[in-house]
């Protein structure tokens, strides 16, 4: 029976889970590929670790855990790419690491904590999304798409250029806050699927194969969710099937995605080159500063 995996309800909720993740992760993924933090993600991650070790010592929903803590050090993460110029890179060094080594050491601390719950967390595990899960998931991401959906025009703005934002009157620290907060959100909303060490290849892969073929802001958007969705899903079912981690499997199928486009927009950029349309004339994520985020975001 081809949909034979529909039936368990561990891969019900895990397709659930899949989707969600699918949609959300490249949808904050873009203004972190704008604003040149693509790693973002792996450092909130390591943070987020802290939370789910928490939860176990706590007794208490590691989702809901990991997600204060993630929020909780996507601000300090903030604070310190604000003030922090001269030494901010050992401070990020500090608290990435120090989130994974406190993770790692609270989960061995606590009763119902083992090697086996470090692992799920690490790279995703389809058989612990529980229905308590799914609910923390669909709450975080409708937040996610949200944020990301409603405030598209004002976040495109503040990515592309934080100067000319501020002089328009865009409260830019303000929504630089909330990029972060909702980064850190969908690292808790992906790491049952994909984990918490592969969640940030989510954020940035479909984004970048979707750059490779769109020629506008909207078009990448959608086709980077498009993307996100459906190596998301691929995943999960290709890991039912082969017993694979589903977290690694989709990050590959994301980035064998990258490359088909890549080979793909190839022969068409030397099409639009001997056509005399030079690279930087088409319409792509990077525009004026002089134009303003209205123009800019045609949605």
């Amino acid at each position: 029976m081809m949909l034979e995996f529909l039936n368990p309800p561990f891969m019900q909720r895990a397709l659930i889970a899949a989707v969600l993740v699918g949609i959300t992760a490249p949808a904050i993924g873009i203004y972190l590929v704008q604003r040149r933090q693509a790693l973002m993600g792996d450092g909130i991650g390591h943070v987020a670790m802290t939370g789910v070790g928490l939860g176990f010592l706590l007794s208490t929903n590691p989702v809901w855990m990991a997600t204060l803590v993630a929020v909780a050090g996507s601000v300090v993460m903030e604070l310190i790419r604000w003030y922090g110029r001269t030494r901010g890179d050992i401070a990020l060094a500090m608290l990435f690491y120090g989130g994974m080594a406190g993770g790692v050491m609270l989960i061995n601390l606590s009763d119902t904590g083992s090697n086996a719950n470090l692992t799920s967390f690490l790279f995703g595990s389809l058989s612990t999304v529980s229905e308590e899960d799914v609910t923390a998931i669909v709450v975080l991401a409708a937040f996610v798409v949200l944020v990301t959906v409603g405030l598209r025009r004002q976040l495109f703005a503040v990515s592309q250029d934080e100067e000319f934002a501020r002089v328009t009157g865009l409260p830019v620290r303000a929504l630089n806050l909330l990029v972060a907060v909702t980064a850190a959100i969908t690292v808790t909303v992906a790491m049952r699927v994909v984990g918490l060490l592969l969640v940030s290849a989510l954020m940035v892969v479909p984004v970048a194969a979707a750059q490779q073929i769109a020629k506008s802001f909207k078009v990448t958007f959608v086709l980077a969710v498009v993307i996100g969705t459906t190596v998301a899903l691929a995943g999960t079912v290709t890991s039912y099937y082969q017993d694979v981690p589903p977290g690694a499997t989709i990050v590959l199928l994301a980035i064998a995605a990258f490359i088909v486009l890549t080979a793909l927009a190839t022969p068409l950029a030397r099409r639009r080159a001997k056509g005399g349309v030079s690279d930087a004339d088409r319409c792509t994520l990077e525009v004026p500063a002089a134009r303003t985020a209205k123009d800019d975001v045609q949605v």
